[in-house]
C-alpha cells in the first residue's frame, strides 16, 4: 500500500448525508458547536457562506468543506450587504464527516480548517461529480438501503477531498517529503515493513544517502526525526491491532517492531498517554 493510502486508511473516516433539499430565498442556516467536520455542495442556484468577518460566494457546483467546530452560516442574502445570491430556489447537499481524531500522523499539519473546491477544479474529477449525482439522488428517493449506499459514497468522497486537498498544499513538510525520491522511499519502506528492526544507518544506506545527511533532510521535509516518525508509525499500527484483533498485546508489540512487551509499553504509552492494556479496556 502506497504511503498516502496506508496513512488515509488510519484516518478511519466516516460520513453522512443529512440534508438535501431545495430552498426558497430568502434564507438562512446556521451550524455552530458541531464537533464533526461538514461539507455543503451547491447543486443549484447560489449562496453566501460566512465565516466570522469571511464571506465567499458559492455558486451551483462549489463544494466547502470545513474542519471540526467551525462556526458558519449558509443563507441567499450576504450578511453585510443588500445582496441576494440568487432569486431562483438553492439545492444544497450537505453532509457531516469524521476522522479517527487521535491517529498519529503528520497528515493532519497538512489539512486546512476551511476548503472550497469550485465547480471548475470539480468537474476535472468527473468520477467524484458523478458520485455525488448518486448520492443525492439516492437520498431523495429513500429507496431501501439507500442510506447505506449514501454513508458509503460520502466515505470515499471525502477520502478524496482529503487528497485534493492534501495536493494543494504545496508548503507543507510531508507533502514536499513526498514529492522528495530518496525520503519518499524511505517512508515507503517503514510504511510497508514497520516491524523490521531499521536505523538511521540502514535507511540512509537503502535510499543511497550518508546517515547525517539522510537524518537532516528527513528532519526538514518531514517535520519528526526518524526515530520519531518510525515509533509513530509504529504506535499507530499497534493501536490499529487493538481495535480490530484480539491478538495478545505481546503479540502485538512483535509485529510492529518491539522485540519486549516493556519497550512497547513505553514508547506506547509516550504517544498515547496510557498502556496498551488500558488503551485496549478504554
Amino acid at each position: 500500500m502506497d504511503i498516502l493510502s496506508d496513512i488515509l486508511n488510519s484516518l478511519r473516516v466516516t460520513g453522512s448525508v443529512y440534508f438535501c433539499s431545495h430552498i426558497e430565498p430568502p434564507w438562512k442556516k446556521t451550524f455552530a458547536n458541531k464537533e464533526t467536520a461538514a461539507f455543503h455542495l451547491i447543486r443549484r442556484g447560489a449562496c453566501w457562506l460566512t465565516l466570522g468577518e469571511r464571506v465567499e460566494h458559492l455558486q451551483a457546483g462549489d463544494l466547502v468543506f470545513l474542519g471540526p467546530g467551525i462556526d458558519h452560516h449558509l443563507s441567499s442574502e450576504h450578511p453585510f450587504e443588500a445582496t441576494i445570491a440568487s432569486k431562483q430556489p438553492t439545492l444544497l447537499l450537505c453532509g457531516d464527516c469524521s476522522f479517527d481524531d487521535d491517529t498519529l500522523t503528520p497528515l493532519k499539519s497538512a489539512l486546512t480548517d476551511v476548503t472550497i473546491v469550485r465547480e471548475e477544479e470539480l468537474v476535472e474529477h468527473p468520477w467524484l461529480k458523478s458520485t455525488f449525482d448518486q448520492i443525492s439522488a439516492e437520498y431523495m428517493a429513500q429507496h431501501p438501503g439507500a442510506q447505506i449506499i449514501v454513508n458509503k459514497l460520502t466515505e470515499v468522497i471525502l477520502v478524496e477531498l482529503i487528497r485534493i486537498n492534501f495536493a494543494r498544499q504545496e508548503s507543507a513538510a510531508f507533502v514536499n517529503a513526498l514529492k522528495d525520491k530518496r525520503i519518499r522511499k524511505a517512508l515507503q519502506l517503514m510504511h510497508d515493513g514497520p516491524q523490521e528492526h531499521w536505523t538511521i544507518e540502514s535507511l540512509a544506506n537503502m535510499v543511497g544517502m550518508s546517515r547525517a545527511s539522510f537524518s537532516k533532510r528527513f528532519n526538514q521535509l518531514v517535520g519528526e526525526t526518524v526515530f520519531n516518525y518510525l515509533s509513530m508509525l509504529r504506535v499507530q499500527k499497534a493501536k490499529e491491532l487493538i481495535k480490530t484483533t484480539p491478538l495478545m498485546i505481546d503479540d502485538i508489540a512483535t509485529s510492529v517492531g518491539y522485540d519486549s512487551e516493556r519497550a512497547f509499553n513505553k514508547t506506547f504509552s509516550k504517544y498515547v498517554g496510557m498502556t496498551p492494556k488500558q488503551y485496549r479496556k478504554a
